[in-house]
């Protein structure tokens, strides 16, 4: 028997298991490099998707941020009968004054000169000038800032005066008024610009001895307010005087002239 013949059919299963086996392997590899592609595609789109995901919470974080900023707005109590615009500090471009920001509220939304700003602490000044979409806001601590005040709890008025400090003072302060630090300070209304009642500060006492306002507001951390649109009632109805200051009426006027030529006649 020839062994080479005896050898053949075991070549044969062996080139075939080879080719099977090569086949399998490259099977193997193309469905590998298919997953690799897959792995791939996939790992690309998670990146995307977790970037588009961390792109919505900094758009939810900024918006819980404002609506809380809102919500403290708010907190500031204000005659409902007065109605608002409110808006942002937006920059500071300078000036004839030197404690000024700009809101963009402007005279589109009823913003005029003298109305007065509240953020969310208390007031912050009053409107000096007006554009179509912006405004220029005194600050309670500029030179130029005169606030009818009260003192509470006595009630002492007197006038918030800025000079270009973090603190404004008081002036025109009644001699006797028995005012000590941490008295609340609040407008009084008087002029009628500015609304009655709302916080201004509290009343502290310098290393000099002097008594001066920290105010609520602070300049550092304005964001959003409120321009109040005040309208101080001065609008009064027509009242027609007492009957003992007319003059008699006209019935009994026109009665007397007859009265009167008759006795004239008689003479």
């Amino acid at each position: 028997m020839d062994p080479n013949r005896s050898a053949l059919p075991f070549r044969e299963f062996s080139h075939r298991i080879s080719l099977v086996f090569m086949l399998t392997l490259a099977a193997a590899l193309l469905l590998l490099g298919r997953a690799e592609t897959y792995v791939f595609d996939e790992n690309e789109r998670l990146r995307a998707e977790n970037a588009r995901l961390l792109a919505w919470k900094e758009e939810a974080l900024k918006l819980q941020g404002k609506v809380a900023r809102f919500e403290a707005l708010l907190n500031v109590q204000v005659d409902p009968s007065i109605e608002y615009a409110s808006g942002r500090v937006v920059s500071d471009s300078g000036g004839p004054f030197v404690e000024t920001v700009l809101v963009n509220v402007g005279a589109e939304q009823g913003a005029r000169s003298g109305q007065a700003v509240v953020d969310t602490d208390g007031l912050v000044g009053r409107l000096v000038s007006t554009g179509p979409k912006a405004s220029r806001v005194l600050l309670l601590t500029d030179l130029n800032s005169r606030v009818p005040v009260v003192i509470e709890p006595a009630h002492y008025k007197a006038v918030l005066a800025g000079d270009n400090t973090d603190w404004p003072k008081l002036e025109y302060l009644a001699a006797q008024s028995a005012i000590s630090p941490g008295d609340r300070v609040v407008t009084s209304g008087d002029g009628g610009l500015i609304p009655p009642g709302l916080p201004v500060g509290l009343v502290i006492q310098t290393s000099s001895g002097d008594l001066r306002v920290q105010t609520f507001s602070d300049r550092g951390r304005l964001d959003f307010v409120r321009v109040l649109q005040y309208e101080f009632p001065s609008r009064v109805k027509r009242q027609d005087p007492p009957d003992v200051l007319k003059g008699p009426a006209e019935g009994a006027q026109s009665g007397a002239a007859p009265a009167t030529a008759q006795a004239a006649a008689r003479e």
